[in-house]
């Protein structure tokens, strides 16, 4: 991990509760580092900016994972778009800022795949960013996640930071949250086949036609990618970390009714919106460093389908608030 051991790292991981952050945790920890930072909210307001400088100058991390965010599916991006631009720019910029002024070696970014057009060219290249208009339900969150990738690549060039930053796809695994209106597609579609189920429902009806593609990534596999890029990247060009395979909504509720054990019908309203028609990642950029360890969609559907089971869903810190019941990515 860069010139220092890695159990000599400090590292703080901001939103460590969350699906992102939590597997962060895990992965560091696999390998071996010891002094992990992850303050919970009543230690740390990230809204705060003078809290954040005082944690940053007292705790003086190594590395700094911006894993904090305010996320959530269609609904709540529709539903609360002004928290989802405030929240998020005050957020990333208190860290990002706060880490220059600390002296941080090296700063992780977790951008999202909306920052891209929404018909951009497939699969999506890092240079396509800015280069059409974005997915209009959820542009105030993309827009806020943009100021954060030109934030790093301005401090660079200008202080001469080691600020880098990734845009996962979506995302799913150990942790996420099952609210049925604002989640993530995939963790809400587990929560509604469970219910059928325990129902004995002869039907599931999905939001929209099914046929927009999607890619999924499991959550320790990113976390994996982003310390992978941590230890063999630096500069300001953004970086895709994704699985570059894709299914459909169709396919993937097949696939977790599957899993979940439904039997019955899936049906689909298209009087709901789809979204963005079609999101894959080229993550050529990733493979030149060297990564490449995927978990099987079914596989890790599986182990989220547990996970669902012994936590029923839960809301995290700084991927939450009072008034959104969300916490995992669109």
């Amino acid at each position: 991990m860069g010139n220092k051991k890695s159990t000599d790292l400090k590292i703080l991981v901001a939103g460590a509760s969350g699906l992102v952050g939590s597997a962060i945790v895990r992965r560091l920890r696999t390998l071996g580092v010891q002094n992990i930072l992850r303050p919970r909210r009543r230690e740390l307001n990230l809204l705060d900016s003078q809290a954040v400088d005082a944690y940053l100058s007292v705790n003086k991390p190594d590395w700094v994972f911006v894993a904090a965010a305010k996320v959530g599916g269609i609904y709540a991006n529709n539903t609360y778009p002004a928290e989802f631009i405030y929240d998020n720019l005050l957020i990333q910029t208190n860290l990002i800022h706060g880490s220059y002024r600390a002296g941080v070696e090296k700063l992780l970014f977790l951008g999202s795949s909306c920052i891209y057009p929404k018909h951009a060219p497939q699969p999506i290249k890092e240079e396509f960013l800015l280069t059409g208009l974005l997915e209009p339900t959820n542009e105030p969150y993309a827009i806020a996640k943009i100021a954060g990738i030109k934030m790093c690549q301005s401090y660079n060039r200008q202080y001469g930071t080691n600020f880098v930053s990734v845009m996962p796809t979506n995302l799913y695994g150990i942790g996420d949250n099952y609210d049925p209106l604002n989640s993530h597609v995939l963790p809400a579609l587990i929560r509604r086949f469970h219910e059928a189920r325990q129902k004995n429902a002869s039907e599931v009806v999905i939001w929209g036609t099914g046929k927009p593609y999607r890619e999924f990534m499991f959550a320790d596999d990113m976390a994996d990618a982003c310390i992978h890029v941590m230890e063999n990247f630096d500069g300001s060009e953004i970086i895709n970390i994704g699985s570059g395979q894709e299914v459909t909504i169709a396919e993937l509720a097949g696939i977790i009714a599957q899993v979940v054990g439904f039997e019955g019908k899936i049906g689909f309203d298209t009087s709901k919106p789809d979204g963005t028609p079609r999101k894959l990642l080229d993550v050529t950029r990733l493979q030149a460093l060297g990564w490449d360890n995927l978990t099987p969609l079914e596989e890790g559907i599986a182990v989220a389908y547990r996970d669902y089971l012994e936590t029923g869903g839960r809301v995290h810190e700084y991927e939450s608030d009072p008034n959104l019941k969300s916490a995992s990515g669109r």
